[in-house]
């Protein structure tokens, strides 16, 4: 392409063409997507001068409980870790559940809309402390209803 007089040459990008030569994009296109949006309350769980670890506290809190209750399940240190752990782990679900209901903003912690967050949170907290809480040997929890629907599938 010509240059004009005296005019350093930029280099092509590819991008469109205006009458003065070629116009550097300012970001590519995708292909599929045309924007994309944060969740809601997906901003930043703390000032944004604070640490990386405290900007992101909601997601850490659900991680640690989750981690708790992996390392009870995984050390098995006394005759009911296995469901005091999974219940921790359940219990990780539900305090999400609950931050991303209670705060306006919880960073990470937010993956799609509020109410898709919370349902998902809370039906899988949920079922995995009933679970839990069922499990054989000596349950917990006996619901007469699921014990006879199982009674019914297996024999």
């Amino acid at each position: 392409m010509p240059v004009a007089s005296g005019a350093p040459a930029a280099p092509y990008l590819g991008g469109p063409v205006s009458h003065g030569g070629p116009v550097s994009p300012k970001r590519r296109r995708s292909l599929f997507t045309t924007s994309t949006a944060r969740p809601e309350g997906g901003g930043r769980a703390a000032p944004g001068d604070a640490p990386a670890p405290a900007r992101q506290w909601p997601l850490l809190t659900v991680l640690t409980l989750a981690g708790l209750g992996l390392l009870v399940v995984g050390t098995d240190l006394f005759p009911q870790a296995f469901r005091v752990g999974t219940i921790l782990i359940g219990v990780a679900l539900l305090v999400g559940a609950a931050m991303r209901w209670a705060l306006p903003s919880v960073g990470m912690l937010a993956v799609r809309s509020r109410f898709t967050d919370l349902i998902t949170y809370g039906v899988m907290g949920g079922l995995i402390v009933m679970l839990a809480l069922m499990v054989q040997p000596e349950p917990w929890l006996r619901i007469p209803f699921l014990e006879e629907v199982l009674h019914l599938t297996v024999t």
